[in-house]
């Protein structure tokens, strides 16, 4: 009786839990570790020399609790199944580098156009199968998921077929342009921070061609979790268009921020490309020092007028592209509505709104107590205040009263921690020699 053996398609492996033998998650998978072999006899039809046996499996890139990527080689898997990982034995935390010999098969196989050795037809690699050799615990890729034609995975046209790994050609050729719909697709379900730790491990060119294919609304959230480095990277790689429409996209803050990253004359380009209202949050932001409330705050809070009823407040607060320190208050100012806004009246927290009836209006439910912070409140001050009142964020107010926008929590934890922070994180904090 022949032996069967299991074959995974590397897609459904992404985010894949990993577990101990004892039942306790090690992490999640982020990746797949592959040694191409490409040197042998004989040529195919993309100019890459074939060989017989297909390219070993190495191991998993696991992302752990910490957001350290660490390597998990396959030897130590003892099962892929419904929806999990197996490992067995003892785990090294130590931070996985990438050498020169290794080749990521999520982040840099997936999308490339290669080709059928026997036709020489062009073709885009849509999914990757690998299989487990018998008796043993090494795995090799052995089937490649292909769309004939040159149209993108997300472009229905061309037939699509599952080839053996010999049968296609040009992994190892370096290919400018490659597309990203593919690798995507595998981590579409990933939040931002963690679509952000993605794009920190691809090399450069990757990363690029990653950030070309996000949509403007995903790239702009991506953005705001990356390190400064990679951030004015990326911004740069995109034509000057919509590198402003991606800016639009940001929180009016962090747009600043980055901004600020730039020289002058790069600055004041994009920023005459962007929409004059958005320009014109961005630059109000960047007039204040970097470490004080008006350097902090957003532009973009929940403002209601005094009129507006509880109702309406929580129907503005359900906004699901708000972020849960913005949603947790509104604000009650007169006229205008936009910021700087007119007087600044009081704010209704999350939870009063729950408590009073629909047609209550706001203004008889403000709290009107509570001082508002000026734009020049240094950093530190601002941190005592939102320890003191208990708030997640806090209204910022000019000298005749007008609001000016708000310091939420996350901005300001931004801003304590270390400068490298976001990199630290991506990275894993430094380990002890030896395996843990």
């Amino acid at each position: 009786m022949a032996v069967v053996t299991p074959r995974v398609f590397v897609s459904h492996l992404s985010g894949v839990a990993v577990f101990d033998p004892n039942g306790d998650q090690v992490g999640r998978v982020r990746d797949l570790v592959a040694m191409l072999r490409t040197k042998g006899s004989g040529r195919g039809a993309g100019g890459e020399r074939q060989v017989g046996r297909p390219p070993r499996l190495l191991g998993l890139v696991v992302e752990v609790v910490s957001r350290r990527r660490i390597f998990l080689p396959m030897t130590r898997v003892t099962g892929v199944e419904s929806g999990q990982v197996i490992t067995t034995g003892v785990v090294n935390m130590r931070r996985f580098e990438q050498r020169a010999s290794e080749t990521l098969v999520l982040g840099e196989l997936l999308d490339r156009r290669v080709r059928l050795v026997e036709t020489g037809e062009e073709v885009t690699v849509l999914d990757i199968g690998i299989t487990q050799l018998p008796a043993r615990r090494d795995w090799e890729i052995d089937k490649v998921f292909v769309r004939k034609g040159k149209g993108g995975a997300l472009r229905r046209r061309g037939e699509v077929l599952t080839v053996e790994w010999s049968a296609v050609t040009g992994f190892s050729l370096e290919e400018h342009g490659q597309g990203a719909e593919n690798l995507l697709a595998t981590f579409e379900q990933l939040r931002p921070a963690d679509l952000a730790g993605v794009l920190h491990h691809l090399s450069a060119k990757r990363r690029a061609e990653v950030a070309a294919a996000l949509a403007d609304d995903r790239l702009a959230d991506v953005l705001e979790e990356l390190p400064e480095d990679d951030q004015v990277e990326i911004l740069g790689k995109l034509k000057e268009e919509r590198a402003a429409d991606v800016l639009e996209a940001m929180d009016p803050d962090d747009a600043a921020d980055l901004l600020s990253e730039l020289p002058e004359e790069e600055k004041e380009r994009l920023l005459a490309l962007m929409r004059p209202e958005e320009a014109a949050d961005v630059r109000r932001l960047m007039a204040y020092e970097e470490r004080t409330a008006g350097g902090l705050m957003t532009t973009e809070p929940i403002v209601l007028r005094p009129d507006a009823t509880v109702a309406y407040a929580l129907a503005r607060v359900r906004d699901p592209d708000l972020s849960p320190a913005l949603a947790a208050q509104v604000y009650v100012c007169r006229p205008p509505d936009e910021t700087p806004t007119g007087k600044f009246l009081g704010l209704v927290h999350f939870q009063r709104l729950l408590r009073d009836p629909p047609f209550t209006l706001v203004s008889s439910i403000a709290d009107t107590d509570l001082p508002p912070l000026s734009p020049d409140t240094p950093l530190t001050e601002v941190t005592r205040y939102l320890a003191a009142y208990n708030l997640v964020s806090a209204p910022v107010v000019d000298e005749s009263g007008a609001l000016l926008g708000a310091v939420t929590v996350d901005d300001v934890l931004d801003h304590l921690l270390p400068d490298d922070w976001r990199e630290t994180e991506m990275h894993g904090a430094p380990e002890a020699d030896g395996d843990a």
